[in-house]
């Protein structure tokens, strides 16, 4: 046989997450016991059941007749709420008709803003480590990504603006980061975001912003208020997309709704990808987005509350173990632990979960800079928070002698 599949998908590398996690699974099929199964913190998901007014909203949807297809671009209904959100929450006006582009989810989302804005050949600055998808899609659109390590500095990760600048080539095209940040937990300040966007216009690229994390936050004095988003200084000409889901907010990671915004022209050739790509989101699971904007904020401002005390109680775990560097985070429900003498992340977490059945995400599966580090998702149930962090401690203590 002389036909092969395409080089330009055999580059695009395997997870290491979900490789990880097809070892755990296997583990979990052949326990005996509930008490065996594996704890699961390597998924970028909450514990948390998506809540009964959404599921709800779906209900009601379905019966009044939402089976059928909508515009490529999503309900406009949708699209006006969430207009509306945006400027409840940060005070930024959206045309719903021109700027605003419902996808199946974010992870889609970001496979139709990146494909708008590369073509073969071109290239990808990615702040890292990241989660792995975006340097995937950018390999699936036969370009290149190249990664910018985020250094660690004073307990807190930055953004080295002079390893930017010396990563641009005539062919670079495109600048993303992710704020709050999967898996550093980092988050964009004000500055940060101005020199993000200055260096953006300098060098005539686009921004992608993902910040699907938006509403899990935990420097502002009230529970659940955003991040401030990067359209709050890009002007509506600016070169900017941003990314969202309702995946993290809204506990909805299994409905597949998110959304792009971004300037008029992206927003209306993503439009027309949408139709040979998905068409659109489900016309019912829209309906019940539509719902979360307008009815979510106590839910989102109890999940935070909990989140920050899951965190928290990890946090404290953590400071406790040997050879264990821990920077707090500012946002998402992530802790990503650099571990003293780590070469090889993944090798460490499957033994790990061999060995204790405590299954984390190896740093190795967010790019440069991740090696050496683990991801922890703490948006679990704290009692198998305390089991894992007690397991871990106890497989770190005996590595040590």
């Amino acid at each position: 046989m002389s036909a092969r599949v395409a080089e330009s998908a055999m580059r695009v590398p395997q997870s290491r997450v979900r490789e990880l996690s097809d070892i755990a699974m296997l583990m979990d099929s052949a326990a005996r016991s509930h008490e065996g199964r594996v704890l699961r913190l390597y998924f970028g998901e909450s514990n948390l059941p998506t809540p009964d007014y959404i599921k709800r909203a779906a209900v009601e949807a379905l019966e009044a007749g939402y089976t059928f297809y909508t515009e490529n671009a999503g309900l406009v209904s949708l699209r006006h709420a969430i207009a509306r959100h945006y400027q409840r929450l940060h005070g930024v006006t959206l045309d719903p008709a021109s700027e605003i582009v419902v996808t199946a989810s974010g992870v889609q989302a970001l496979c139709v803003g990146i494909r708008t804005t590369l073509d073969p050949g071109d290239e990808a600055l990615i702040l890292t480590p990241a989660w792995p998808n975006a340097s995937s899609i950018v390999e699936m659109s036969n370009a290149v990504p190249r990664h910018v390590p985020q250094p660690l500095q004073g307990g807190r990760y930055t953004i080295d603006f002079d390893a930017l600048e010396a990563a641009v080539t005539p062919r670079t095209r495109l600048l993303v980061y992710t704020s709050p940040s999967n898996p550093l937990g980092w988050v964009a300040t004000v500055e940060d975001q101005h020199r993000l966007l200055a260096f953006a216009r300098k060098h005539d690229l686009w921004l992608l912003a993902d910040e699907v994390y938006d509403r899990i936050y935990y420097m502002p004095e009230r529970p659940g208020e955003p991040v401030p988003s990067i359209l709050r200084l890009a002007t509506r000409e600016d070169a900017v997309v941003v990314v969202q889901s309702f995946s993290k907010a809204y506990c909805m990671t299994g409905w597949r709704v998110g959304y792009l915004i971004a300037r008029r022209d992206l927003a209306a050739k993503a439009t027309q990808l949408n139709e040979f790509i998905i068409s659109h989101a489900p016309s019912f699971a829209q309906k019940a987005a539509e719902t979360a904007l307008e009815h979510g904020e106590e839910e989102i401002g109890r999940m935070v509350e909990r989140l920050k005390e899951n965190r928290d109680l990890c946090l404290d775990a953590l400071r406790d173990m040997p050879g264990v560097t821990t920077p707090a985070p500012d946002g998402a429900f992530y802790l990503f632990p650099r571990i003293e003498g780590v070469r090889d992340s993944f090798e460490f977490c499957r033994r790990l979960l061999m060995e204790t059945r405590v299954g984390l995400a190896p740093g190795v599966a967010f790019g440069e800079g991740g090696e050496g580090s683990v991801r922890i998702c703490y948006a679990a149930d704290r009692s198998i928070l305390r089991e894992a962090m007690e397991r871990l401690g106890r497989f770190l203590a005996n590595r040590a002698r």
